[in-house]
C-alpha cells in the first residue's frame, strides 16, 4: 500500500534563534503541537555553507560551533503545506525546499485532532 506524501526539508545553522528558544526548537515545537506532522528528524551536519559563502565547520581550535543543521518532515500535502505557511516566518527566505514522495507499507498513524 502506498499514499501520497510531502517531503520537506528545511536548513539551518545552530546559531539561529527565533523569538524565546533556539529557531530548531521553535519549529520541533510547531510541528508537533500544531500541526503533530507524521516524521520529523534534525540531521547535524559536520560542515557546510550557504549562499554567503561563509564556511561553518567543526573543529578542535573552535570553541564557538556554529554547525549546520538540517530539520526533515513529511505529511500528507495538504498537512505539509499548512506546516510549511507557518514556517515562513520563520526560516530565512529560501531555506525551505519540498517534494513530493510516496510512503510504502501501514503505518500507525497519529490521530488527528479537529
Amino acid at each position: 500500500m502506498t499514499n501520497d506524501i510531502l517531503m520537506v526539508r528545511i536548513y539551518l545553522n545552530e546559531a539561529d534563534h527565533g523569538k524565546r528558544k533556539t529557531l530548531m526548537q521553535e519549529i520541533l515545537t510547531l510541528l508537533q503541537e500544531r500541526h503533530a506532522v507524521q516524521g520529523v528528524i534534525v540531521f547535524r551536519g559536520i560542515a557546510g555553507f550557504g549562499a554567503g559563502g561563509e564556511v561553518h565547520a567543526g573543529d578542535i581550535l573552535r570553541l564557538n560551533v556554529d554547525l549546520p543543521l538540517v530539520i526533515e518532515f513529511f505529511d500528507e500535502p495538504k498537512v505539509a503545506e499548512a506546516a510549511i505557511a507557518l514556517l515562513d516566518d520563520l526560516v530565512p527566505g529560501g531555506h525551505i525546499v519540498s517534494w513530493p514522495a510516496k510512503r510504502y507499507g501501514t503505518a500507525a498513524l497519529p490521530m488527528r485532532q479537529s
